[in-house]
């Protein structure tokens, strides 16, 4: 099955452009949006590990969707090699600061409530940039794919040195999933590609801010584009060749130029040119980016909203 969803589901920017500016106080963004996709990826769980009651409150929040799985990010801790808490950091000057089995624990303790629940699609592993293909990546990756065995495990991996097909092959070895990301090609970037490497088929778009991709300062602007309906065709044809690979049972494709709303436009948008129809739409929605959606979403009210 294809799923498509953004990844977040609360932004500050997102009232009065994905949903009302008025809605109360204790309104609903998650169980809202489950009405328009059928998975959201997790950003929460980038920053810190998630306790059991957070994974138990999102599940409960979604079960009006039955199609509806997960993603979570992974720790940083175990990507960029930082024990940092509650904010992004950047990969560190020096060695990546390793793990222990409590930090895995402390991970696994929230997931298992998605896994328990069968709302779990993916864990995914976005690594930097800056994670080129050495022998200290594959052995990071290989620890990384040993503490985690058993758990769905998707790795990012932005650099264009990993575009070789013994790091497929290895991946696939280490049963790590592949994410295939669109992102602004600069450099040694690694650039679209239809991989995968394990039973779960991972797409991920950033959006294509040339200009502001590599600052620090002003994070959001980074994902502030809004992708075309030319710039998506070609990755719904890698969605569906994806999907068509023999082993693959699901395929996750996740939108995260999240400002302002895009993201949660350009899936719908995704959604429709894979089911050759009008998808509905959050009716702010609608009303923020209606000459882009016309073509693709009809506005529709959700019985849960």
């Amino acid at each position: 099955m294809i799923r498509v969803g953004p990844a977040g589901w609360a932004y500050p920017d997102s009232p009065g452009r994905v949903y009302p500016a008025d809605a109360p106080k204790k309104f609903d963004v998650l169980a809202y949006l489950v009405a328009f996709f059928d998975t959201i990826e997790i950003n929460a769980s980038f920053y810190a590990p998630q306790p059991p009651k957070s994974y138990a409150s999102w599940a409960r929040r979604v079960r009006a969707n039955p199609r509806f799985r997960f993603t979570a990010k992974l720790w940083q801790l175990f990507t960029h090699g930082v024990r940092t808490f509650g904010r992004a950091a950047a990969p560190p000057s020096g060695p990546p600061e390793g793990w222990n089995r409590e930090d895995v624990l402390a991970v696994t303790e929230g997931l298992e409530v998605l896994r328990g629940e069968g709302l779990l699609g993916a864990v995914l592993a976005q690594f930097p940039w800056s994670f080129r293909a050495t022998d200290e990546s594959r052995t990071r990756l290989a620890r990384l794919a040993e503490a985690f065995a058993g758990w769905p495990v998707v790795v990012e991996l932005r650099h264009g040195s990993w575009a070789k097909r013994e790091h497929a092959v290895f991946l696939k070895e280490h049963g790590l999933g592949f994410c295939n990301v669109d992102q602004p090609v600069i450099g040694d970037s690694l650039e679209p590609t239809a991989g995968v490497t394990s039973p779960i088929g991972y797409v991920r778009l950033h959006g294509r801010r040339y200009d502001k991709w590599f600052e620090h300062e002003d994070v959001a602007e980074r994902y502030d584009y809004l992708y075309t309906a030319e710039e998506l065709t070609p990755w719904v044809e890698r969605i569906r060749k994806i999907a068509g690979v023999e082993y693959v049972e699901d395929v996750y494709v996740v939108t995260n130029n999240h400002y302002e709303g895009k993201g949660p436009a350009n899936a719908l948008m995704i959604r429709s040119m894979l089911e050759g129809r009008k998808v509905p739409a959050p009716d702010v929605l609608y009303a923020t980016y209606g000459p882009q959606l016309e073509p693709f979403a009809v506005p529709a009210t959700p019985s849960g909203g």
